[in-house]
């Protein structure tokens, strides 16, 4: 591989990134998520009478554009013939926004998809059923009739509320408020999808869960009585729950769709669309929207850009007194977090210190952001300015968040937790639970091996990394959980394990290895569909992506002492992928929800590239 190549492609990536950057020092990529949000965007802007028509025609305009040709939409560009929940979505959004009508050859063909699917009742995903019993178009779901005192108690019912992950939490409990009133907020002009439904019952069919008849249990026992006379408490309760974790800028724990959730949860409870409440938190949902683009994120990824970037910037050899890398680094000290949030449930004694995904998020560190923010800063807090203490808490908040096997999670220390088959709805194994996961593990152990000089001589690395091999497949491979997602987690495993002293002759990588090799495309690149995410098991793109292919690299890189055909190659196909931008070039790589929502990361396209191109070059030189 040519190196002068290689380092005028660093070179471009990082002086189109420097371009990039905002004055106060972050990077601020779109997080594109799809269509779910713009389309419940547009529902509850309908719903709340506000006639912010340039917006509505502008996120209507873009779910349209993303529409197939057999009518449908789907959550990833792979996906076989479409998906129900987000053409349903799509379908209600385009209608309600206005400027689409039922004759429409592309809503007549949205609608025969939707019907040649079962209709809304066979819709799966929480968010999608949670909207349309909302709006009126179906009957709440049975299983969302949890009294609010199995969670909000004092009497000892058993649920624990904190045993579910925390994003979980904050949708779970205004969805709670909405079904235990079985609250419907219709508009004039809401369309009217009730031709949707296959026969007459407008109740969705994987509603007939344990969690069903427990419902109907607790109802009928001697203590329903109890739970009657508290139900007003309960109430309170779970409002105060939402409000205390209402983010600077008005978003319920960052999520634009949780804050969705949280806007008519207070209608429910009888508030006024109009009250500064609703007006607070809508606005936090529309400072979620893109610049200069029609499009509502999940959250915003401002923190984990800014660290991953200014990481892969030094990487290809910019110095820490650059002023950009000075400027990111006073940016990401500002956000520390220092409040103390739901993780301390589990860990009182533990002070603050992590950093979160998002901009404005003061409430919900984790640890990923907070190992990158580390990784990042570490120049900038020096024992002079006084900021060497914050570096340190920072990482002893993140070393304290790994679980007793080993692992660590992405948001909070594992406690007790819910049975995995608590709900039914499409993914909610992986969302209700934050156990350890491989590739947040393995970068963890990357960042203690090269940047604090950690091995597995330390009895308690040791063990973490005995962990991460007992999650290793038969094939060879390991599931990453927030990236897609079997080249994800070997490309993290291995890397990880190398970091920390772990022998490049270790059966288990060797294993991994051969695996990666066996999966290599003809072009000498890697791509594996989001598909894998949802069945668990690998499934080829038939195309090679970026940072995939930089994710399998790095793993080569980290065992080889010299280039191999296969890895050539395979630098080859990254240069080359980086030149062209074809289709493949924005396919989602990021694992939100898994089954329900996938991410494309603009900054996934030049962190994961130039940190395998600047290891490359520094590794086997010029």
């Amino acid at each position: 591989m040519d190196s002068n190549q290689i380092r005028e492609q660093i070179d471009r990536m990082a002086a189109d990134l420097l371009s990039q950057q905002s004055q106060d020092g972050a990077w601020r990529m779109c997080f594109d998520s799809g269509t779910m949000t713009d389309s419940y965007l547009i529902i509850v802007l309908r719903l709340l009478g506000r006639a912010d028509e340039h917006l509505i025609r502008m996120l209507a305009a873009r779910i349209a554009s993303k529409q197939e040709a057999n009518g449908s939409w789907k959550v990833y560009p792979d996906e076989s013939g479409g998906n129900l929940d987000a053409t349903a979505e799509a379908y209600f959004a385009l209608l309600y926004a206005g400027y689409y009508y039922e004759d429409d050859p592309r809503m007549v063909n949205a609608k025969q998809f939707i019907l040649q699917r079962g209709g809304l009742s066979e819709a799966r995903s929480l968010l999608t059923q949670v909207m349309l019993s909302a709006a009126g178009q179906a009957e709440w779901p049975r299983l969302l009739r949890i009294p609010l005192e199995a969670f909000f108690s004092d009497s000892g019912i058993g649920l624990d509320l904190f045993s579910l992950s925390g994003h979980a939490r904050v949708h779970l409990v205004p969805i709670l408020i909405m079904a235990n009133k079985q609250f419907v907020l219709r508009s004039i002009t809401m369309p009217n999808l009730s031709t949707l439904y296959v026969g007459s019952s407008r109740t969705f069919t994987n509603d007939a869960t344990w969690i069903s008849a427990l419902s109907g249990f607790i109802s009928s026992l001697p203590l329903s009585s109890l739970l009657e006379q508290h139900s007003e408490k309960a109430l309170e309760d779970a409002e105060k729950f939402m409000f205390d974790r209402i983010e600077p800028n008005g978003t319920l724990l960052t999520f634009s769709t949780a804050t969705i959730l949280m806007i008519l949860a207070l209608i429910a409870l009888g508030y006024s669309p109009q009250s500064p409440a609703v007006n607070r938190l809508l606005g936090g949902v529309l400072s979620l929207i893109c610049q200069g683009r029609p499009h509502l994120q999940v959250a915003s990824s401002e923190i984990w850009d800014t660290a991953m970037l200014s990481y892969a910037l030094r990487e290809a050899g910019l110095p820490s007194h650059h002023p950009a890398m000075e400027r990111a680094g006073a940016y990401l000290l500002e956000k520390q977090q220092f409040r103390t949030g739901d993780w301390t449930k589990r860990m009182p004694h533990t002070p603050a210190g992590g950093w979160g995904f998002s901009d404005v998020n003061t409430l919900y560190p984790d640890v990923d952001d907070s190992v990158a923010s580390l990784r990042a800063v570490r120049p900038y807090a020096t024992e002079a300015n006084g900021l060497i203490a914050n570096w340190q808490r920072g990482l002893n908040w993140t070393l304290a968040m790994r679980n007793e096997d080993g692992g660590w999670p992405a948001f909070e220390r594992k406690g007790k937790q819910l049975p995995a088959s608590f709900f039914t709805f499409e993914g909610s194994s992986d969302i209700s639970t934050d156990p350890s996961t491989v590739d947040l593990t393995c970068r963890m152990l990357g960042f203690l091996g090269n940047e604090l000089e950690m091995t597995i001589s330390q009895q308690w690395l040791d063990d973490s990394v005995r962990w991460v091999l007992s999650q290793q497949k038969r094939d060879g491979s390991w599931y990453g959980r927030w990236g897609i997602a079997y080249i994800h987690g070997t490309g993290a495993a291995i890397q990880g394990m190398m970091a920390v002293g772990v022998s490049p002759d270790h059966p288990a990588v060797r294993k991994g290895l051969k695996w990666l090799l066996s999966i290599q495309n003809s072009d000498g690149g890697w791509g594996e569909s989001c598909s894998s995410d949802k069945v668990k098991h690998y499934v080829p793109l038939h195309a090679s992506t970026p940072s995939q292919t930089a994710w399998a690299l790095d793993a080569l890189i980290a065992v080889y002492d010299k280039p191999t055909p296969a890895m050539e190659k395979g630098m080859e196909a990254l240069m080359q992928q980086l030149a062209k931008r074809d289709a493949a070039y924005s396919y989602p790589t990021g694992a939100a929800l898994p089954g329900s929502v996938y991410v494309h990361y603009p900054s996934n396209n030049y962190i994961w590239p130039m940190l395998t191109l600047s290891t490359y070059a520094k590794k086997y030189g010029t």
